[in-house]
């Protein structure tokens, strides 16, 4: 098994290996387990055999998660950089690219040529918007990267869901406004996730245009202009679709629907659980404090990060975006989580389930120790929050914190 050599602040010598190296490979498989419901209804008949993915993403990796457990070993700082320009593990990121392309087309060539039920048709949509969700988080992972190569990859693969505002937004808009009142894709204490995703959704997509006006307005180009990410994306978008229709029929169309909603839902859930609550405080000078790793929720579950590219990680991908998956590491004293992303996710799915773990986890964490001024809190939930958290008496908003003012 490959290893790295460093040499430590005494003179040591430092040898790191990384034992999770071949089992980074499931990030790239684990879109294909879509393939295998299609196998076994062509074998079988049975329409049943399309919930399979929704099992195993929500109920089957959740309790594996919980069996295997967690995992809070960091590489050695001494290694890191030879860790990080290690290029197997970026080729496994251009590697899942194709394999996005592939479930994304298999699914719909056999939702639009075989003779389906309405639901098992929304179902296999919604399971194949879910790989989309995935391609989103490969998005992510590219997107954060400074090679040209790898920010094309990333419009490429964003195209997919035709989220191709993403990575404008997340880079240059999520990363500097994280856990403040004002970021759209950060969640607060209070809100729950479907009121976030109708604030999250259009917000971040708003944001991103701005941002993008704003660069070419900077360089004299208009917003149309043919360098724009955003719309280089949405043109690879509108080729997929256009190619879907004329291989398939319109039925493509409400194929596409549902599947890109069910992507968009998928990122939407991610976005809500990693700074659910957090705040970053205001300096003396009026301006919030560098974004730190207490500012995320951390998750150290190792099945769902291998198959996330360490995603759950958040704390210190937060805290160095430019680091790369492999290379991120575990703080103590930071947000935990109780579980990987897809086991919070069904927690978040019912609301009172979640406040009623996630607001008790939020309120004792050390930096906050129940101090809900250093709560980000919905503005509309206030009232009863603090009827049951606050010390003293209820506080009033800061109104110039709320987004527009």
């Amino acid at each position: 098994m490959k290893g790295y050599t460093g040499v430590g602040v005494a003179g040591e010598a430092i040898h790191y290996v990384d034992r999770k190296r071949w089992f980074w490979l499931l990030s790239v498989i684990y879109p294909l387990q879509l393939l295998i419901p299609l196998w076994l209804h062509a074998s079988t008949g049975n329409e049943l055999w399309f919930l399979l993915p929704l099992f195993i993403f929500f109920v089957v990796t959740p309790l594996l998660d919980w069996f295997i457990g967690e995992d809070t070993n960091n590489p050695p700082e001494e290694v890191l950089m030879q860790l990080d320009q290690d290029h197997y593990y970026r080729h496994l990121t251009y590697l899942i690219v194709p394999v996005h392309f592939i479930t994304l087309f298999a699914c719909a060539a056999y939702a639009l040529t075989q003779p389906l039920s309405w639901w098992a048709f929304v179902v296999l949509a919604l399971v194949a918007g879910m790989a989309a969700g995935l391609a989103i988080n490969t998005g992510h992972e590219l997107g954060h990267k400074n090679s040209k190569m790898e920010k094309t990859l990333a419009k490429i693969v964003l195209a997919i869901p035709a989220y191709g505002h993403f990575s404008v937004d997340h880079n240059r808009g999520h990363h500097k406004n994280v856990s403040t009142p004002g970021d759209d894709a950060s969640a607060r204490m209070g809100e729950s996730i479907y009121s976030f995703s109708l604030r999250e959704i259009p917000g971040v997509f708003r944001r991103a245009w701005a941002i993008e006006r704003e660069r070419l307005v900077s360089r004299n180009k208009p917003l149309w202009h043919y360098s724009n990410p955003i719309l280089q994306s949405y043109v690879i978008s509108v080729a997929i679709a256009a190619l879907l229709v004329t291989l398939f029929g319109w039925l493509a169309v409400p194929f596409l629907l549902i599947h890109h909603a069910s992507a968009y839902w998928q990122l939407t859930s991610a976005n809500y659980i990693e700074h659910y609550g957090l705040l970053r405080e205001k300096t003396a000078k009026g301006h919030y404090e560098r974004c730190e790793p207490r500012h995320s929720w951390n998750c150290n579950f190792v099945l769902s990060n291998l198959l996330l590219f360490h995603l759950e990680r958040h704390s210190d991908h937060h805290t160095h975006p430019l680091r790369r998956y492999q290379s991120l590491r575990h703080f103590p004293n930071v947000p935990q989580l109780p579980n990987g992303y897809f086991g919070m996710y069904m927690l978040a799915y019912f609301p009172p389930l979640w406040f009623r773990i996630m607001d008790k986890r939020l309120m004792a964490l050390s930096h906050i120790d129940g101090d809900l001024d250093k709560v980000n809190i919905d503005p509309g939930a206030r009232p009863s929050i603090f009827l049951k958290w606050g010390r003293d008496k209820m506080s009033e908003p800061t109104f110039t914190d709320l987004p527009g003012i």
